[in-house]
């Protein structure tokens, strides 16, 4: 099982996100992912998380969100993480702003690798001190540091 530091490119590493609501975040998400996989169809990824979303919000609460969908035809499992500081109102279970982003597309018939990948995120996620680590974080570099160093062993 491949570590979340090992799927995740450090330039899809967005520092301060510019969005303000649940919407854009999901556009600034995937437009950094399609910068990074061009034969990724931006409105069909879109597409995809709206689709999510209406199911349920994937703002799992204490400031963070996991949003994610499958696409077919897509090679392997694609990460982007983002930060907003000020905090993004995107619908959490627990009511709090989410500051922490994890966007996750896996190819559509990887059901394990797709699952386990997001216990792994909300385990890393789940930790408090991580979380103001990764809020506190100067920079894409720190951040991508602080997931590493923090990431536990498969």
């Amino acid at each position: 099982m491949m570590k979340i530091s090992e799927l995740l490119n450090p330039q899809a590493i967005i520092s301060e996100l510019s969005a303000t609501d649940k919407k854009e975040v999901l556009a600034e998400l995937t437009d950094t992912l399609v910068a990074l996989v061009p034969e990724l169809d931006r409105n069909r990824v879109l597409e995809v998380l709206h689709e999510r979303e209406k199911l349920g919000s994937t703002g799992i609460g204490d400031g963070v969100a996991i949003p994610h969908g499958k696409i077919a035809k897509l090679g392997e499992l694609q990460l982007v993480f983002a930060r907003s500081t000020k905090g993004v109102d995107f619908e959490s279970m627990d009511g709090q702003l989410a500051q922490l982003f994890f966007l996750l597309i896996a190819p559509e018939g990887a059901v394990g690798v797709h699952l386990k990948t997001l216990a792994r995120i909300s385990k890393l996620l789940k930790d408090v001190n991580i979380r103001k680590q990764l809020l506190a974080a100067k920079d894409a570099a720190a951040i991508y540091q602080i997931i590493l160093a923090n990431e536990t062993s498969p």
